[in-house]
């Protein structure tokens, strides 16, 4: 084709095109998936107590990560004089679970297919929420999986068991996760401020083996410090954008002050990946229309890039 700018073919710049993950391929057909990571969407916030929104997270946090698509030959950082996401990593976007308008278990179910379908195919599940209770699914759908510890980053505990009835929504995913066969352990990191889980929570969540840091305590322990309370071995993360402080991440329905600051958590990641094997992600809780900057979705877009440019480095080290 002639023309300006087609003499090396198109020029694909962020803001044209499908807002896919990256701007990697569209995959519709779960039972023919071929890749190293698939991104699912699970707009899904009935689960909330109080703000809604997240719903519209996974089309915002897609849109923002076009920002990052940087083609295939990968991005190079300076810092770590290494080359992340080269076209030796296959991403792929299946497109978004299907959800059942007010029906908790019917979606939940979809989002666990999903991310079934991704395991089947050998692929890292990345699931972009929606609110903390798809998680649930998430977790579900490793039954019967090796074992694997999860790391949850969020400033909520939520591991509350039941309220009013209520036993998936976005306060129980860590009680539901502490309850399967398949999850030997949780790190519940960032924890802060007042939350909806009582004393009692707490104290149920370090029974059953959970080990609770504060932002201050990890300071105070710093990166190696942390790092060294957590199991190697294989890793599930999870990530809720409350865990960063709400002055770089406004966009959601719960914010909570004194959280995370970018590096902090990046750092934190990096160190996860260099010693484990990291088995399923998802990030949640992003609300767009609490942020009109589109600050929220691009933090959220370029953590994820950046964990998974990580993730796959370490492997090919190994």
């Amino acid at each position: 084709m002639s023309g300006h700018g087609y003499e090396s073919g198109r020029l694909d710049l962020p803001f044209v095109g499908i807002a896919t993950f990256a701007k990697r391929p569209y995959a519709p057909d779960w039972e023919t998936l071929e890749a190293d990571v698939a991104v699912l969407g699970a707009p899904f916030d009935a689960g909330t107590q109080y703000r809604s929104g997240a719903r519209f997270g996974p089309r915002g946090v897609r849109e923002a990560s076009t920002l990052f698509s940087f083609g295939h030959a990968g991005a190079y950082d300076h810092e770590d004089d290494a080359i992340y996401l080269g076209n030796d990593v296959r991403i792929v976007d299946m497109g978004d679970a299907d959800i059942v308008h007010t029906d908790t278990e019917a979606s939940h179910a979809n989002i666990e297919t999903g991310v079934r379908a991704a395991l089947k195919a050998g692929a890292l599940p990345v699931v972009i929420g929606g609110d903390h209770s798809v998680n649930i699914p998430c977790i579900r759908a490793f039954a019967g999986a090796e074992p694997f510890h999860i790391v949850q980053i969020d400033a909520h505990l939520d591991f509350v068991d039941a309220r009013h009835g209520v036993r998936h929504g976005h306060g129980n995913p860590m009680r539901r996760a502490a309850e399967q066969a398949h999850v030997s352990g949780l790190s519940q990191l960032g924890i802060r401020n007042v939350s909806s889980t009582a004393r009692e929570g707490y104290a149920d969540a370090r029974a059953r083996g959970s080990d609770i840091l504060s932002v201050r305590q990890i300071r105070r322990l710093g990166l190696d410090g942390v790092l060294a309370r957590i199991p190697a071995g294989r890793v599930y993360v999870t990530i809720d954008i409350d865990a960063f402080c709400p002055s770089i991440a406004p966009g959601t329905g719960t914010p909570s002050h004194g959280g995370f600051l970018y590096y902090e958590v990046l750092e934190l990641l990096q160190g996860l990946a260099q010693r484990s094997d990291i088995v399923g992600i998802d990030l949640v809780e992003v609300a767009p229309d609490y942020d009109p900057t589109g600050s929220t979705q691009i933090l959220a877009a370029q953590i994820l890039l950046n964990f998974l440019g990580f993730i796959f480095h370490e492997r090919a080290q190994r």
